[in-house]
């Protein structure tokens, strides 16, 4: 449901809501909250509630830090795993200067701008996320270890899949909160899950995806684990991967063009300098060319072992997936990278490489000579996108200082 802020402010008063959390991301997708009680919601809409930007990462210095959050009606959310006594919920949150000025290095602002070039260019884009995590166990002081919770695999069940009353409990309370995931399995490394979302627009694409670490953190700490979404927790077993599938149309509904397939052009040709934002951590490059995650900047129909891949569907569900980023990446960024990618694939009519309609992890070196590779470390990428027009020219300074 959709509140409007009369509708917020009677839930509040109504359903016993003693605390409000607003929720934003600093520039490395962590999500920060400030807490404030019912009372203080009106002014909150009104005049939004300060606070130290110089202490979020990829903001802003000391001069001129204070910045005010102004809750997002529309984004209302009961938290359920803290509401049993008076409930709490929270909202998303603008982030505007002291004169009511949009703060540019907001990277949820950043994904409104994106979405934004779209619709000028009557393009809808439309996005689903498929997220892998490890549970593992915790020691006596609740700190985690590297122990898998379990030795399962690729979509095994009780009472191999250990983890499956705990990804139940994930799903059931993403529902609470409004969130439906599609599916749901055991992934191929011990302790390894998945959990994947149908697509929406990009913007709750992102929103849903911080909410959802955020339950499966939470769930898991009920739980005695630790949910694990670094990009390889454990040495030779399959890495963690956060892959975007993307559906693109026409607004006014004339498809007299195939969309989706410049917009893969379009990614394509900018991958290689995107790959600092969609694989942030040194670990990340450990992850890719393995265990199914891919390393050469290619695509085909139905092939796992490829950078995008267009997997069997018809209709509504046609799509492209991009397979290289894991969850470490800040969403917000992420999908806005992408979306203007994209874009550029659409402005300039970029033409499409041929498929590559072969398994690339078991490719001969000859097969392999010709194909462009994404960065083989995190310093790479990062020059890159320092080095890079494209990415100069969607993201504001603060956020590039982020990876300097």
């Amino acid at each position: 449901m959709l509140y409007s802020k009369e509708e917020v402010l009677d839930f509040i008063e109504q359903e016993d809501v003693l605390f409000i959390h607003l929720v934003f991301s600093d520039a490395f997708g962590n999500q920060k909250k400030l807490a404030i009680p019912p009372d203080e919601l009106p002014r909150a809409f009104e005049s939004g509630i300060s606070f130290d930007a110089s202490a979020i990462a990829g903001f802003t210095g000391v001069v001129k830090s204070d910045l005010f959050l102004y809750p997002i009606p529309s984004t209302l959310t009961v938290v359920p795993w803290r509401s049993f006594h008076g409930k709490v919920v929270r909202m998303y949150c603008n982030i505007c200067y002291p004169d009511g000025t949009p703060f540019g290095n907001d990277s949820r602002a950043l994904l409104q701008k994106a979405v934004r070039a779209a619709r000028d260019m009557n393009l809808s884009v439309s996005i689903g996320s498929e997220f892998e995590f490890y549970l593992f166990n915790t020691d006596e002081k609740g700190n985690p270890t590297k122990e898998p919770f379990d030795q399962a695999g690729y979509m095994d069940v009780p009472p191999l899949d250990r983890s499956d009353n705990v990804r139940r409990d994930i799903v059931l309370t993403m529902k609470e909160m409004g969130i439906y995931p599609e599916t749901s399995h055991h992934e191929e490394g011990p302790g390894q899950n998945e959990v994947d979302f149908r697509y929406s627009d990009a913007l709750s694409a992102a929103d849903n995806a911080m909410n959802f670490r955020t339950v499966v953190h939470a769930i898991a700490a009920q739980n005695g684990l630790y949910a694990d979404f670094s990009p390889k927790p454990l040495e030779g077993k399959s890495g963690n991967g956060f892959h975007i599938n993307i559906s693109v149309s026409a607004i006014d509904g004339v498809e007299d063009t195939d969309y989706n397939r410049l917009f893969m052009s379009g990614i394509l040709s900018h991958v290689r300098e995107m790959s600092a934002f969609l694989n942030c951590t040194e670990d990340s490059y450990k992850r890719l060319g393995e265990k199914k995650a891919p390393k050469y900047i290619s695509w085909s129909h139905q092939n796992r072992s490829q950078l995008i891949r267009i997997p069997a569907a018809t209709g509504q569900y046609r799509r492209i997936e991009l397979r290289s980023a894991d969850p470490m990446a800040n969403p917000y960024i992420a999908f806005a990278l992408l979306i203007y990618a994209g874009l550029d694939g659409v402005k300039n009519d970029l033409k499409l490489p041929d498929p590559v309609d072969i398994d690339l992890f078991s490719a001969s070196s000859e097969e392999l000579a010709g194909l462009d590779k994404l960065p083989d470390t995190l310093e790479e990428a990062k020059e890159l996108a320092l080095g890079s027009e494209f990415i100069r020219s969607v993201l504001p300074e603060n956020i590039l200082d982020t990876i300097r």
